[in-house]
């Protein structure tokens, strides 16, 4: 049985590795093409992909405290069992300690994310990261990245998130975009006391955060940011959320607009998630990144 106390991930084999000519034979020779590559080539291992230094070290996190499983990973994927035992061929070559997995034949296979308890799904495939949000699973598109590896020798696992529409609800981001900025600042002073609604990202840094509990500060071997658009005075109500909720961001920064590739790669982050194209493109230049289409950004 699924465990409801760990932090639970799934996340299918095109985001954990880099299958990127395979799905291409897929798209151009269809299906009994690929599976007749996948089959033929099983016993080659496939090279990591955008999300599998994340992966690599959420598994550390086993052997951080006490010897806990804290930590699961689950595959879910499109491939059939068949095709599917080159991934897992691959995952014990890499020690990778995943043992539960769904391959869907094809199908959609986000449907899996919930009865597996996943706190995150990750996909390289929008309509399944859209259906599993949908679901109100957090959810993101892992992005093609020029960083595929740790991006910091730390060993400390490194998550950044932006705010509006993904660890909070759109309702403030409506009124930016509907209204102008003018009109969100007197918004969010007067509001400043009021926490903002949780986003689709809410429990996914809740479950971190009971892990982080376990630790003392200076110790935690996860360490997350906020890096968001905001600035003062809109940062206020931001802090008071945070605080609402009961729970630890250990780094804010409020860009006021400017691009946050930089700064995340200054923070070493290992998966940043942000709503916004705009904002994933400029990211994804530095560090591994998934885009999280929800809210009035994706309508």
């Amino acid at each position: 049985m699924a465990d409801h106390h760990k932090l639970t991930i799934a996340i299918s084999s095109r985001a954990l590795f880099d299958l990127e000519e395979s799905h291409l034979v897929f798209e151009t020779e269809g299906v009994d093409a690929y599976c007749r590559y996948q089959v033929e080539r099983e016993n080659d291992n496939l090279d990591p992909g955008v999300a599998f230094g994340l992966v690599q070290k959420l598994l550390q996190l086993n052997r951080s405290h006490e010897h806990q499983e804290d930590v699961e990973v689950v595959l879910i994927s499109r491939n059939n069992a068949d095709t599917g035992l080159r991934v897992f061929n691959s995952i014990q070559h890499f020690e990778l300690n995943i043992t539960r997995a769904a391959f869907t034949g094809g199908q959609s296979p986000y449907r899996y994310v919930k009865p597996f308890n996943a706190h995150l799904f990750l996909s390289a495939d929008p309509r399944d990261v859209r259906n599993a949000l949908d679901a109100g699973v957090a959810a993101a598109t892992i992005l093609p990245s020029k960083s595929t590896v740790n991006t910091n020798d730390m060993g400390q696992l490194r998550i950044a998130f932006d705010g509006d529409a993904v660890l909070f609800s759109d309702d403030a981001e409506r009124v930016f975009r509907n209204h102008g900025l003018e009109a969100f600042t007197a918004s969010e002073i007067a509001s400043a006391h009021d926490p903002l609604p949780g986003g689709p990202f809410r429990d996914f840094l809740a479950a971190l955060h009971r892990i982080q509990a376990k630790y003392s500060q200076n110790d935690a071997p996860i360490r997350t940011a906020l890096f968001t658009a905001r600035s003062a005075p809109a940062h206020e109500r931001v802090v008071r959320t945070l605080r609402a909720w009961n729970i630890r961001i250990d780094e804010a920064v409020f860009l006021g607009g400017m691009d946050k590739g930089e700064f995340l790669s200054t923070f070493g982050a290992d998966i940043f998630f942000d709503d916004q194209r705009g904002h994933c493109d400029s990211a994804r230049e530095h560090v591994p990144t998934g885009h999280v289409p929800h809210g009035v950004a994706n309508d």
